[in-house]
């Protein structure tokens, strides 16, 4: 499974995004303002995050607010560590001023 594959849902109600893996729920709770997106917590059962889930996650999401203009705060410390390990393809994301 790659991140393409992974249907990524916003739940603007209570401000996550959500995709269920092996009838299993993942979600990236978020905060909104102006034109930015703070990613804040990421939940993933253990489970998924043994089988090398939470990257194709991660990455899916960002592809979604990629998609949306709008830039990434990574607060969450899995999501940091992601864009770190990918800077070259998530570096345009992160407001201008800000490295990680």
């Amino acid at each position: 499974m790659n991140a393409e594959e992974i249907i990524i849902t916003d739940n603007e109600f209570l401000r996550q995004f959500e995709t269920t893996i092996n009838q299993q729920l993942a979600t990236i709770e978020y905060a909104q303002q102006e034109r930015k997106i703070f990613l804040t917590k990421v939940f993933m059962p253990e489970a998924l995050k043994e089988e090398g889930y939470m990257d194709i996650f991660i990455e899916a999401v960002l592809e979604e607010i990629k998609e949306r203009n709008t830039r990434v705060m990574p607060t969450s410390p899995d999501v940091a560590k992601f864009i770190r390990k990918n800077r070259r393809k998530y570096k345009d994301l992160l407001p201008v001023g800000i490295n990680i």
